[in-house]
């Protein structure tokens, strides 16, 4: 996966705003004004910060080289993946909708209707 197919992924979700609020060097995608994936445009090579269940965040860390805390965010709720080819595209997508969904169903009621 590239930053190209990270975009346009995540783009594809609905109601999803890209925008860059902590200046040039990081990507933040967000539903209803709220992060759900975090990607620094300064590394070499792709990663990017995803918010996850903390038991399955624990578990991905143990069982995969490229999971590792969320840098720079609440460890407990987020990770950072590093798109290093060791995990198919396929997992690093489910592991983005993870952390979408986890946003969405934070939202209120009124708020996730309005989504639809």
């Amino acid at each position: 996966m590239d930053i190209e197919q990270l975009r346009e992924y995540c783009l594809e979700k609905t109601a999803v705003e890209e925008t860059l609020p902590f200046g040039p060097d990081v990507l933040v995608f967000k539903v209803a004004g709220k992060a759900f994936l975090l990607c620094p445009l300064d590394t070499e090579g792709l990663q990017f910060n995803v918010k996850c269940d903390p038991e399955l965040a624990i578990e991905l860390r143990e069982r995969y080289s490229c999971v590792l805390p969320g840098y720079h965010m609440n460890k407990k709720h987020w990770n950072t993946v590093i798109a290093d080819g060791s995990v198919p595209i396929k997992q690093l997508k489910e592991w983005i909708d993870h952390s979408y969904e986890l946003v969405v169903k934070s939202l209120s009621l009124k708020t996730r209707q309005q989504l639809l």
